[in-house]
C-alpha cells in the first residue's frame, strides 16, 4: 500500500499542468515542494493577472498593463505545453522517470480517455493563450510607436 501511494498518475499530472500548472502544482504533485521551478511559476501569473486588472482600473492605456498581462498568456502557454509533454510521454519513459520503484507497465503511466481529452484541451487553450497574448503585445507594441511618432 505504501509503494501506491508514492505513484505519479501520468493523467492527474496533465489535469493538473491544464488547470492549475501557472500555479506549479503540476510540478510539487511530481517532484515535491522542494521543486523551485515550481515555486517560480506563481510570480509570472500573478504578475499578469496584476496587469489584467491595472488595465480594467486604468484602462487600455496603462503602459505597464501592456507589459504584464501576455506574461499571463505565457505562464497559460507554458502550463498547456508542460501537459502535452506529459501527456504525450509513453508508458515505459514516464514510469522509469517518475515510478522508478514501480514495474516500467506500471499502469499509473498510461494513457487514458481523460489523458487524450486533457490533450486536446490543452493544445486548444494553449494556442489560444499564446495567440492572444501575442496579438496582445504586438498590437499595444505598435500602438505604442504611433503615439510616439504622434508626439514628435
Amino acid at each position: 500500500m505504501t509503494n501506491r501511494l508514492r505513484v505519479k498518475n501520468k493523467t492527474l499530472v496533465v489535469w493538473l499542468a491544464l488547470l492549475v500548472g501557472s500555479f506549479g502544482l503540476h510540478r510539487f504533485y511530481l517532484r515535491g515542494l522542494g521543486d523551485w521551478i515550481g515555486w517560480l511559476h506563481p510570480i509570472p501569473t500573478a504578475l499578469g493577472w496584476w496587469g489584467v486588472e491595472r488595465a480594467l482600473t486604468h484602462g487600455q492605456d496603462d503602459p505597464l498593463s501592456w507589459l504584464l498581462i501576455p506574461l499571463l498568456g505565457l505562464t497559460l502557454s507554458a502550463s498547456c505545453l508542460a501537459a502535452v509533454v506529459y501527456a504525450l510521454t509513453e508508458r515505459e519513459p514516464w514510469n522509469r522517470k517518475f515510478n522508478p520503484e514501480a514495474p516500467a507497465d506500471s499502469s499509473a503511466g498510461a494513457t487514458r480517455w481523460l489523458t487524450v481529452g486533457a490533450l486536446l484541451a490543452a493544445l486548444m487553450l494553449g494556442s489560444i493563450a499564446f495567440m492572444g497574448s501575442l496579438a496582445f503585445g504586438v498590437q499595444r507594441y505598435f500602438e505604442y510607436q504611433i503615439e510616439q511618432e504622434r508626439s514628435f
